[in-house]
């Protein structure tokens, strides 16, 4: 489960990381848009900080709560900066962002247990 909620938040964060880009380095169509440059900037920022939740999330399962709240949280800022990283990835997110917060860690006694059975 954890796999899944790393990867779901990695794709997000790409995505909208290169969307946030796009829409600040067009500077005509971001005017035409109605975006300026704050908005590109938290596309970025939010795409870095979705894939920061995500890495750490796979290597401190232990705070899977708080770094799939960081997640969930930044995936939905992002509809701001990046339209959701091509809505697409404001879905993975949210979903990663999800499943991390009701994955629970497998325990060192359930980790003994399930070497002791085999």
């Amino acid at each position: 489960m954890s796999m899944f909620a790393f990867g779901t938040g990695n794709m997000m964060g790409m995505m909208g990381m290169m969307n946030g880009t796009m829409t600040g380095s067009s500077g005509v169509m971001a005017m035409m848009m109605g975006h300026s440059f704050a908005f590109a900037i938290v596309g970025l920022a939010s795409g870095a900080l979705v894939i920061l939740g995500s890495v750490m999330l796979y290597n401190r399962p232990s705070e899977s709560q708080i770094w799939s709240a960081v997640i969930l949280a930044f995936s939905l800022l992002s509809i701001l900066g990046s339209m959701g990283g091509f809505m697409v990835g404001l879905v993975m997110g949210v979903l990663g962002g999800t499943f991390g917060l009701v994955w629970k860690p497998a325990t060192s006694s359930q980790m003994i247990g399930l070497q002791l059975h085999d």
